[in-house]
């Protein structure tokens, strides 16, 4: 069984793949986290990447896919994987698709984790760092006992500019321009499986395992 995890920046995504892929007992493959392996262990794939990676350009649909159908090789992804961070378009959607019909294989489900553009707001512009040791705290989730203070150190806390909302809303659009349309890609085959994202973080597990037919 191959899965796919989408879902906006705020929702939730890497704790609940690995919510889903322990319950389920199948391979949690995060884009990311292949890049640095396969970079790493200079493998063939990873050396192509690593000259993309440092540059600061994207590594190629074409060479991520090739990194993807190797991962889906090796003996725990015998019983099904989630892939989380890719695809991120519609483009590699569609070559991804391609390159597993060559293998006779094909995306099952699609599970899409809904979150509202105000409560990805609220989640990710709540975020306050002290700048003497770094702890992080969130107004509405684990405020400080006293507001801008540090509760380890007393330190000052600020906002980075990641955490701000007008960065937040950013990633926000860049993720409705590119990654968004997604969800009607998927929906249009049929793939596309959808949860309420403004819930518990248990609930929404309970739900993804549900929908995807794992519970």
């Amino acid at each position: 069984m191959i899965l796919i995890l989408l879902g906006p920046p705020g929702a939730g995504k890497g704790t609940q793949a690995d919510l889903v892929s322990k319950q389920a007992g199948v391979a949690h493959v995060a884009t990311g986290d292949l890049f640095r392996e396969n970079i790493r262990n200079e493998t063939e794939l990873g050396q192509q990447a690593k000259v993309f990676v440092e540059s600061g350009r994207l590594v190629p649909d074409e060479l991520t896919v090739r990194m993807l159908l190797d991962r889906l090789d090796r003996p725990d992804t015998q019983k099904g994987v989630l892939l989380d961070g890719f695809p991120r378009t519609v483009d590699q959607a569609k070559a991804l698709d391609a390159a597993l019909n060559q293998r006779a294989q094909a995306v099952d489900k699609v599970l899409y984790i809904n979150v509202g553009e105000e409560e990805v707001v609220r989640r990710l512009a709540g975020r306050w760092t002290c700048r003497q040791c770094g702890a992080v705290y969130h107004q509405v989730f684990s405020p400080p006992k006293q507001q801008g203070v540090c509760d380890k150190c007393g330190g000052e806390l600020y906002q980075r500019d990641d955490d701000k909302p007008e960065t937040v809303r950013n990633r926000l659009s860049v993720f409705t321009q590119q990654t968004a349309p997604l969800v009607d890609y998927y929906r249009g085959q049929g793939k596309l499986l959808e949860v309420n994202g403004e819930q518990g973080t248990e609930a929404v597990g309970k739900d993804l395992l549900k929908v995807a037919g794992l519970a």
